[in-house]
């Protein structure tokens, strides 16, 4: 089993999910990553190289981890919509958040 912790920065994009359904969704599917993260969701690749992530929600939605071995421990650090080419997608905000770009 693994710990599984969410920064500050997930944490807040939780928090701007209004629908309440859908965060007691997410965070049920937050807590799955606890047994087995490597074999869940995808490996990412450029500027998010390092971290996985998996659907939630009814595929709509995005879960961005980094899975820690060394601690036994998964780190999710972003959480939100997916919405490519829009500045608002969980992906372009989770770089953002993690390298300042």
């Amino acid at each position: 089993m693994y710990a599984v912790e969410l920064t500050e920065e997930a944490l807040a994009m939780l928090e701007e999910i209004a629908d309440v359904r859908v965060k007691g969704k997410l965070l049920t599917r937050i807590k799955k990553l606890a047994q087995e993260p490597e074999k869940q969701g995808k490996p990412l690749f450029d500027d998010l190289f390092g971290y996985r992530s998996v659907r939630a929600v009814g595929q709509r939605y995005r879960i961005i981890y980094e899975i820690i071995n060394d601690t036994v421990r998964v780190l999710v650090v972003g959480i939100g919509i997916r919405k490519a080419g829009h500045r608002a997608d969980v992906y372009a905000r989770t770089v953002k958040r993690i390298h300042g770009k």
